[in-house]
């Protein structure tokens, strides 16, 4: 009984500071509506574009909707690309709502995206053993520019509860918690697989001061999030007779370049004709990359191993749209904006732009003029 007393005064104390920071997204968010729905029947010829028609569910929204509705079934091959965790838990939820797949989509996100925060914080808690700076990380998560995404049904806050929950156990020694935890995150973006990295690099670090059964849940810890990923793509090759389509579907967009060589071409994309498409994304690029080395710097290695994995990933690609989400991902980034903020006047400011970095956009996207 004193454990759970002791459990339920900590989840009080993180609310205390994530609620706020929760709330104050989402009331960004419906400033952000607001303004794009005048924008759009003032000056958009045509009326509303379809992502301001869709709100909550606009862009990948859509696809998640099609997935929590008929399934892969019932939905075209690109569907494929959107791994099945997150319309899954959605559809579990669907028959107890009243709106349907569409609300249970919502609710998920924006349930996991609290407890993303909480679990940041405790993170951040744990390694640092710094209140306030936990307290930023918190805030920070639920406002960075891309945060937009954790309030809309998208998969990104079930991924990161999922992601900081396997590092936080991980880091803790609980490794038979992070098999589970890293298993569905690959179940839930391909970047899940990435957590083996950091895994497998803690499992060595700490292999000389374990037995024999700590050995085995290391191990399989580590190999946990190449099995989510090897059940999604095993299903898929049975059914579709190619297991890697969740990769190729979308292979135009994602994939074909090493990650400097296309950082330097982004660099060139800021004066040239791609100065309002890549170009608009560079400057988050060289952000990232300079946060990552604050990570490499202030954070344990296995931090920077994953951000540094998730950013290849990310800068690999022939198309930069959505890389402020895929950052977002990379969750010691915001780590690293919270250890370069202690001064209270640095943080409000830093604090005040990247509340109107997720305002602007979310405009946007609700805009139809950035892809999130």
């Amino acid at each position: 009984m004193t454990d759970l007393r002791a459990r339920g005064a900590a989840l009080v104390a993180d609310l205390r500071v994530v609620a706020p920071a929760w709330v104050a997204a989402r009331l960004l968010l419906v400033l952000a509506a607001l303004v794009a729905d005048a924008v759009a029947r003032n000056a958009v010829p045509g009326g509303s574009p379809a992502p301001l028609r869709e709100g909550l569910l606009a862009w990948d929204g859509g696809w998640y909707r099609s997935l929590a509705t008929v399934g892969y079934a019932g939905s075209a091959e690109e569907a494929l690309r959107f791994f099945p965790l997150f319309p899954s838990s959605a559809r579990v939820l669907d028959p107890i709502l009243p709106a349907g797949a569409a609300l249970a989509l919502v609710v998920v996100a924006n349930l996991a995206s609290l407890a993303a925060a909480v679990l940041l914080r405790r993170l951040a808690l744990f390694e640092t053993d710094d209140p306030a700076l936990a307290d930023r990380a918190a805030w920070l998560v639920c406002l960075t520019p891309a945060s937009f995404v954790l309030a809309w049904g998208y998969a990104e806050p079930l991924f990161l509860a999922l992601s900081i929950g396997a590092f936080l156990a991980v880091r803790r020694g609980q490794w038979w918690w992070a098999a589970p935890l890293g298993a569905l995150a690959a179940l839930t973006r391909p970047l899940g697989v990435v957590l083996a990295l950091p895994l497998a690099y803690e499992a060595l670090r700490t292999w000389r001061h374990t037995d024999g059964s700590g050995r085995v849940a290391r191990v399989g810890a580590t190999l946990a999030p190449v099995a989510g990923l090897a059940a999604f793509l095993g299903w898929v090759g049975v059914v579709y007779d190619d297991p890697l389509l969740p990769f190729t579907v979308q292979g135009e967009l994602r994939g074909g370049q090493d990650p400097i060589t296309r950082l330097w071409q982004g660099l060139g994309d800021l004066v040239g004709a791609e100065r309002f498409g890549d170009g608009l994304h560079i400057p988050f690029a060289v952000a990232f990359v300079a946060l990552l080395v604050v990570v490499a710097r202030r954070w344990p290695a296995a931090y920077a191993l994953y951000a540094g994995a998730v950013l290849v990933a990310a800068l690999a690609a022939d198309n930069l749209n959505s890389l402020e989400r895929y950052g977002l991902n990379a969750f010691p980034l915001v780590l690293a904006v919270a250890s370069l903020t202690a001064s209270t006047r640095v943080e409000r400011a830093v604090l005040a732009v990247c509340g109107c970095g997720l305002f602007a956009l979310a405009a946007l996207a609700w805009l139809d003029v950035y892809v999130p």
